[in-house]
């Protein structure tokens, strides 16, 4: 029961419905709600609970087959997004979940809106779909890199000062859009301290094991930090909504940015108040003829 309850107060700690008077300074990224670090043991208890009851829930998802569930991971580089979604998501069935990375637009993407590549990615009815980045990159990346709007071949009218407005305006109305619709979304920001990337930078160099997760790329963002917090902070005032609310994860400790994560998701599914489908008389008969058949007591029936 006290496991329960931290994990329910855990799933609504850092979410954002309205987020209006949203500040990030307000989120400190090496929180660990009174979770004494030292205590590997009940955070390991803690997951592994939350763990189990997701995989629970997704089983009736599955055969409910009625609502879907999005998650959507933003942060900056080296925040955890990869590991996260790898330790959170290890008990759930491949069969009725999907991960999709958005990297550098191709150049058939870029002959579409931006919404394009990602709306063709929504779960289906019954199932979880991941976005490992996502139609945010166009208020993140792209505002700090303005240049990048001449590769999406935007005509020049469109190309305005209330851009940013717009695209936080049309965001919210597809969120809308699919939350009418049965997809329940739920958007996490690992954040993660420009501290701690470094830690984590640094770790990537020196263990040869890491040395593939490195990319100079990475370091070179690190001279847009201020202007990235900015506009997520921007990002998280615009778009936040009871329906598609952001999670502003702490970071800074893996472990307890994967137990924030397990416990929203438990949560978002428990909120569906989900069951397995009733089974009518006539397919209840058909079972005890079956039943009867397979334990010799009925003829089988030639089809």
């Amino acid at each position: 029961m006290k496991q329960e309850k931290k994990l329910r107060s855990l799933a609504t700690l850092y979410r954002i419905d309205h987020g209006k008077s949203f500040r990030l300074k307000d989120f400190d990224p090496s929180d660990t709600a009174g979770l004494p670090k030292e205590v590997k043991q009940e955070s390991d208890q803690l997951l592994q609970r939350s763990t189990q009851q997701l995989a629970e829930l997704q089983d009736m998802l599955y055969a409910q087959n009625r609502w879907a569930l999005l998650l959507i991971f933003q942060a900056m580089d080296a925040a955890g997004k990869d590991g996260t979604i790898k330790h959170v998501m290890s008990g759930v069935n491949p069969q009725g979940c999907q991960v999709f990375s958005f990297k550098t637009p191709s150049a058939e993407e870029l002959d579409h809106d931006y919404l394009w590549r990602t709306s063709k990615c929504l779960p289906r009815r019954g199932t979880i779909g991941i976005f490992n980045r996502s139609y945010y990159e166009e208020v993140l990346v792209v505002r700090v890199h303005p240049e990048l709007l001449e590769a999406e071949q935007i005509p020049a009218t469109c190309l305005n000062k209330g851009i940013w407005k717009e695209r936080f305006e049309d965001i919210a109305a597809f969120e809308r859009y699919a939350a009418h619709n049965g997809t329940e979304i739920r958007k996490f920001f690992l954040n993660v301290s420009k501290e701690e990337q470094e830690r984590r930078f640094l770790s990537r160099l020196d263990e040869p094991e890491k040395n593939w997760k490195f990319s100079a790329a990475d370091v070179r963002e690190r001279l847009f930090w201020d202007d990235y917090q900015k506009n997520y902070e921007d990002m998280i005032r615009h778009t936040s909504s009871k329906h598609a609310p952001w999670i502003v994860v702490p970071a800074d400790n893996k472990w307890f940015a994967r137990l924030v994560v397990s416990s929203v998701i438990v949560h978002a599914l428990q909120e569906m108040k989900l069951t397995y489908p009733k089974v009518s008389p006539e397919k209840r008969r058909a079972l005890a003829e079956a039943r009867s058949e397979l334990e010799g007591k009925a003829t089988p029936k030639k089809p």
